[in-house]
């Protein structure tokens, strides 16, 4: 028979785990509640009409409008975003087929003066590289063009798969490549049949990241394309001008901007995961 003792104490991991549970979501709330704060008033300001976004008091109710849409796809707004997902899409490509080799090489073989290299190109600021890059294209003749921000973006997509997917081959078994060795497999095969699927969900998941760097660059854009090869970003800020600025289209270009990359992460969602998982505990 429970004595009232023993029912106290039975009932205390009870109460820790529901006062754990609350905190956990508090905490949650927190951090959650400003982001989505921040995407509810961009994405109301788009729907909204002028008089309603200059009002001084937040409308919380509001009639809504397509006119900033209207007015972002007006500006051949389509063609600026196929520009984007060309560029994107290519810079991570090319990216991976460079930066995973040497992402492989320096996690294996310590090459650590590569990875040094590799780390003070990351770190430096775009604007580094801005002159002698406008220089070089434009004696060339490749300035607004794709091929000339497929490899600035290089400078974005490049350093960041390779310093990020080290630690993720270093997470990997040594011992598989070392059966496979055994085996009469070269380097080159062990890392395309072995390494490379293991790898799946860390590729993935750096090849999202690299895609959101070069989707949202600014500064190569504006500065090395004009109106044929401009991406969105310079889209977008084309709504802010001397006088004014248009905060519904803007609004609206920026929901715009943002749906190819949240629909690519749904989709993706699943090595999303995976990857940052094993990218958070050795194996």
């Amino acid at each position: 028979m429970n004595t009232p003792r023993s029912s106290t104490l039975s009932i205390v991991p009870l109460a820790k785990k529901i006062a754990r549970r609350t905190g956990f979501g508090l905490v949650l709330v927190l951090l959650v509640a400003p982001v989505l704060l921040i995407i509810y008033y961009a994405l109301s300001t788009s729907f909204k009409q002028r008089l309603d976004i200059i009002n001084p008091v937040f409308q919380w109710v509001f009639t809504p409008t397509l006119d900033n849409y209207r007015a972002v796809f007006a500006q051949d707004f389509t063609r600026f975003t196929i520009n984007s997902l060309v560029v994107a899409s290519s810079a991570v490509a090319i990216g991976m087929i460079i930066g995973l080799p040497a992402a492989y090489t320096i996690a294996r073989m310590r090459k650590t003066g590569l990875g040094s290299i590799i780390l003070a190109v990351r770190v430096a600021p775009g604007i580094a590289f801005l002159v002698p890059y406008f220089i070089i294209f434009s004696r060339l003749g490749w300035l607004d063009s794709w091929r000339v921000l497929i490899l600035t973006h290089l400078l974005i997509t490049t350093p960041l798969i390779t310093w990020l997917m080290i630690s993720f081959f270093e997470d990997l078994p040594i011992e598989l490549e070392e059966a496979a060795f055994v085996d009469g497999a070269t380097r080159i095969t062990t890392f395309l049949r072995i390494i490379m699927p293991l790898a799946k969900g860390g590729i993935v998941t750096v090849g999202m990241l690299a895609f959101i760097g070069s989707w949202n660059n600014f500064l190569f854009s504006v500065v090395l394309t004009g109106r044929r090869a401009a991406t969105v970003p310079v889209a977008a800020v084309r709504f802010i001008q001397y006088e004014t600025i248009n905060w519904g289209p803007l609004a609206a270009a920026a929901v715009v901007m943002a749906i190819p990359v949240v629909l690519i992460a749904i989709a993706m969602q699943r090595h999303l995961v995976s990857g940052l998982a094993m990218g958070a505990v050795k194996t």
